[in-house]
């Protein structure tokens, strides 16, 4: 007989088709009566963090024993009566024998305490500091600061004197730098050609490359960036930016110079924006000159300034209250630079002294643990192939067998020395070292190269996918334009073969088509192309390698980050390719 339909006929093979008999249809059940529904029904089922918690279903109601008992009510998930201990023993083996406990979704520091993230990063925190005991002992917290800001606003000077009253040129030196720039008629410059080496930048005062310097306080070592104002030298500036890890803004209080440096034209603006995507993240900002007799420590005038710098501050991506501090100084005479600035000269000053500031700044985050990335900011020979550049990554040891990208040389490090040009066994990420290679020359080795662990390499790419903001330009940018790209420590002529998206501004989402052009104001995604392949990794793996600025007829164009890396193995397969020779 059918199981579906009672009275269906019943086939069996040999038999011939008979009636169903009544006898054999089964007692039909009572229909079912759902209770009445008191509150919302249950929402539908989906997959949750709540294992085990307090709202887990009732129990199935059990097999019916017999045809002609009832079956069992239904009951309300308020009433759940305790299970007698035969009941619970026999379904042991369906339910868990120890419940989860309720979880609680809201989040609280208690929870914080057992969260896997924060343990991890605890975790991580520990290890780098045996890390870090286990390379150096206990040692001083490194940073790398870089003085920018319009031709003229004093950085060399306000650097020389740091050097001066921090211990790092002794006095002895600086009396003969004063003696030789009073010969040369230069008597105020002295204090600056500490940082200003080249008989040129000593003749003109201005600075042309990046100087160089080192000290130390009793709580932290720095090393010094002097980066140039020109703006015939942004490029050197770019890649003193790229190394740091503080930006210093120095602005000349004095009436007329802070105008012509701020207004347009003037590179203040111009190198605030080349810091911040350089991955600057703190700015500390100095009025310098108060001393001068047109401003003699005024508070209006330093108010002036202040309020004019914030908003613009603001709009190149600084948190003025977290990120920015502003602090007023003479470079020249020291007030204000170590000791705090007297009352009976400034009055209404109340805040830190630049020494005190940065030393009690919060420490940047270091990559210790991650895989070694150090970009050669420049190269020389002395006694072999020596680099210089900052490590952004990992740690390297005296003896390491390394690569060399995009070359893929491998090459050993003979040898490290750190900025007072003693030898040390190893350095860490954020130092500022020079390393000695064996196994290349230095003819084949140009600034942006750079140096990395074999097992994990940098990526070298001729083809990637980038974000960009414009900034200024004349024209319209449309596909095949061409310009120069500054990432880390390189720079590299570019062309943009197509414009992929741009941004809505309304809603910031992409678009599906490309667009025709791009004009200033706009964000865009675009591809960008190089003739030789260069050292880069996307913006989200590592930040250092992954922003650039493009330039243009000597003004900064653009600024972007990278978000997808072409690879380049066809092109290699099919260059080895074209060089198969097949013997007959």
């Amino acid at each position: 007989m059918s199981k579906l339909n009672a009275s269906a006929f019943e086939f069996v093979p040999g038999r011939a088709f008979a009636l169903p008999q009544k006898a054999q249809t089964p007692p039909s059940k009572p229909p079912l009566e759902r209770p009445l529904q008191t509150e919302a029904p249950p929402p539908a089922p989906t997959i949750t963090l709540n294992i085990g918690g307090s709202n887990t279903p009732a129990a199935p109601a059990p097999a019916l024993q017999s045809k002609s008992v009832p079956p069992a009510p239904v009951l309300a998930p308020q009433s759940k009566p305790a299970l007698p201990p035969s009941v619970s023993a026999s379904t042991a083996p369906s339910q868990s024998s120890s419940p989860a406990p309720p979880t609680n979704k809201v989040f609280s520091t208690e929870r914080a305490k057992t969260d896997t993230t924060s343990i991890a990063k605890e975790v991580q925190a520990i290890a780098d500091q045996e890390v870090l005991k286990d390379l150096f002992g206990d040692v001083k917290e490194h940073l790398n600061i870089v003085f920018i800001g319009h031709v003229d606003a004093g950085k060399s000077t306000l650097g020389g004197n740091l050097l001066y009253i921090s211990g790092g040129v002794d006095k002895r030196t600086m009396e003969k730098y004063e003696k030789e720039a009073k010969e040369a008629g230069r008597e105020t410059w002295y204090l600056s050609w500490a940082l200003d080496s080249t008989p040129q930048e000593r003749s003109k005062g201005k600075t042309v490359e990046v100087g160089r310097a080192y000290f130390e306080t009793p709580s932290r070592r720095y090393t010094i960036l002097d980066a140039p104002g020109h703006k015939t030298y942004v490029p050197s500036m770019i890649s003193g930016a790229a190394q740091a890890d503080v930006a210093i803004l120095v602005i000349s209080a004095r009436k007329g110079e802070f105008e012509t440096g701020f207004e347009r034209g003037g590179q203040t603006r111009e190198h605030v924006m080349l810091v911040k995507t350089a991955g600057v993240s703190k700015i500390v900002i100095v009025i310098n000159k108060m001393d001068d007799p047109t401003v003699n420590w005024d508070k209006g005038r330093y108010t002036e300034i202040k309020d004019k710098l914030t908003p613009f501050v603001k709009s190149a991506g600084y948190n003025p209250k977290t990120d920015v501090t502003f602090i007023p100084v003479s470079g020249y005479t020291g007030q204000n630079l170590k000791d705090r600035v007297a009352k009976s000269i400034c009055s209404w000053n109340d805040g830190p002294s630049f020494l005190e500031h940065i030393d009690n700044m919060p420490m940047v985050d270091r990559k210790i643990n991650a895989p070694l990335m150090m970009p050669v900011s420049e190269k020389y020979k002395d006694m072999g192939t020596i680099i210089v550049g900052k490590i952004e990554s990992g740690h390297i040891r005296k003896g390491d067998s390394l690569t060399l990208m995009p070359n893929k040389s491998p090459v050993e490090v003979a040898a490290i020395y750190n900025e007072m040009e003693d030898e040390v066994p190893s350095a860490i990420c954020g130092d500022n070292v020079r390393v000695r290679l064996r196994g290349v020359e230095d003819e084949d080795i140009s600034p942006g190269f750079v140096l990395t662990s074999p097992k994990s390499p940098v990526r070298a790419v001729r083809q990637f996918e980038a974000q960009l903001a414009i900034l200024e330009h004349k024209n319209i940018i449309c596909a095949g334009y061409s310009a120069v790209m500054h990432v880390h420590t390189l720079s590299e002529e570019v062309t943009l073969p197509a414009l992929l998206h741009y941004f809505d501004k309304a809603t910031g989402r992409k678009s599906k088509k490309p667009p025709q052009f791009a004009k200033k104001g706009q964000k865009v995604v675009a591809l960008i192309e190089t003739t030789q392949p260069i050292c880069v990794e996307r913006f989200v793996d590592y930040p250092q390698l992954g922003r650039f600025t493009l330039r243009d007829e000597g003004r900064t164009i653009a600024i972007g980050k990278i978000t997808k890396l072409h690879d380049d193995r066809v092109d290699e397969v099919a260059e080895g390719v074209a060089h198969v020779s097949v013997a007959a």
